[in-house]
């Protein structure tokens, strides 16, 4: 069941959208050399707590942070620790769910500790983003799910990059994790219909090189099977009567 959003609620996932895309624009220059991912990670606590906002990682099935910080060949849910420090050349994907009020914004960015070393590795954080925007392009009321699927994959394999099968992105409202799930992947007019109300959070998860992937011995971290780099970004995107509306981008005008 895809839950559809009253005006109130649509508002309080912009509220919370937009705190957290102030944080997640803020800690572009805290990522470099020497910093810990746990450091990383208690930043993003502290800045949480300060705006109002409730980690919704924190506590979900034992998971023990506020972020998920994933670097080089980790595609996603990177557990933050003080022994992963960060070296220059590094791919650093921060990853965050908050909720304000009760209702929740997923954001997801990645950086590059300094310069990027390869003008390929530059060029994958590029498709991601180009391919998240090229999906919530499709996020329009009257369009079929599995649009925004095929638009993602589309602009990521025209570049020679490989797009995640395994993880997906999903619904959200209330709940960090809702139906529908939004695949990365998959043939144009298929799927629900989308409708004025509906939000979900949209995260291309896309490799260097092959899309095979497979979880670490502490359960949460996502690799490469063939270590190749990976790149994720993820936006909250609420379907309007017009345009869709990104709740983690307003703070910089976009989405408004």
């Amino acid at each position: 069941m895809i839950s559809i959003k009253n005006k109130l609620s649509i508002q309080k996932m912009e509220v919370a959208g937009g705190l957290l895309s102030e944080i997640l624009q803020a800690i572009g220059s805290m990522i470099k050399p020497g910093v810990s991912t746990a450091e990383l990670d208690r930043w993003i606590e502290g800045e949480l707590l300060a705006r109002g906002l409730k980690s919704k990682t924190k506590g979900y099935m034992g998971y023990k942070h506020a972020s998920c910080i994933s670097v080089n060949d980790e595609v996603v849910h990177g557990v933050p620790s003080d022994k992963k420090i960060l070296k220059s050349g590094d791919l650093v994907k921060v990853d965050v769910c908050a909720s304000w009020n009760g209702y929740c914004a997923d954001m997801a960015r990645a950086f590059f500790v300094g310069e990027a070393t390869d003008e390929r590795h530059r060029k994958l954080i590029e498709v991601a983003q180009s391919a998240l925007d090229k999906g919530i392009a499709q996020a329009r009321a009257g369009n079929k799910l599995s649009d925004i699927s095929a638009a993602i994959q589309q602009e990521v394999e025209k570049h020679g990059f490989g797009v995640i099968r395994d993880f997906a992105g999903h619904g959200i409202g209330k709940q960090m994790h809702e139906d529908p799930e939004v695949l990365n992947y998959g043939k144009a007019g298929n799927g629900p219909v989308l409708r004025p109300g509906m939000a979900l959070a949209l995260e291309p998860m896309i490799t260097l090189g092959h899309y095979d992937v497979y979880v670490t011995k502490d359960e949460w971290t996502v690799k490469t099977v063939d270590k190749s780099l990976a790149a994720h970004v993820e936006d909250t995107v609420i379907i309007t009567e017009h345009e869709p509306k990104i709740t983690t981008r307003f703070r910089d005008g976009v989405g408004l």
